[in-house]
């Protein structure tokens, strides 16, 4: 019968694992939190949206183009860069039907 192989982990390595281990499980807690939190306030957009569609302010379309637009705006992108690459994509993949 043979004996096992057994390694010898450095206090250095082992050190680091428990390191590493604290701040993944410091994170997930941290991020779990942040979504618990976070998640009133999804609900809170998906029923301004239902508002804004059973009262017939805006289309699904009108609100989908609005909040596109709104991202656009928010990130200061080029509306020429935009423009160029929805070109691209049009040559390459033909119109949107």
């Amino acid at each position: 019968m043979s004996k096992p192989n057994l390694v010898v982990i450095s206090e250095e390595e082992d050190e680091y694992t428990t390191t590493v281990e604290e701040y993944v499980l410091s994170y997930l807690k941290s991020l779990h939190a942040l979504e618990e939190a976070i998640e009133p306030y999804k609900e809170q957009k998906k029923e301004l949206r239902k508002e804004y569609i059973d009262n017939d302010w805006l289309t699904r379309e009108d609100l989908w183009a609005a909040v596109k637009a709104y991202r656009i705006y928010k990130a200061a992108a080029s509306m020429d860069d935009l423009n160029d690459m929805f070109t691209l994509i049009e040559k390459k993949f033909g119109p949107a039907s």
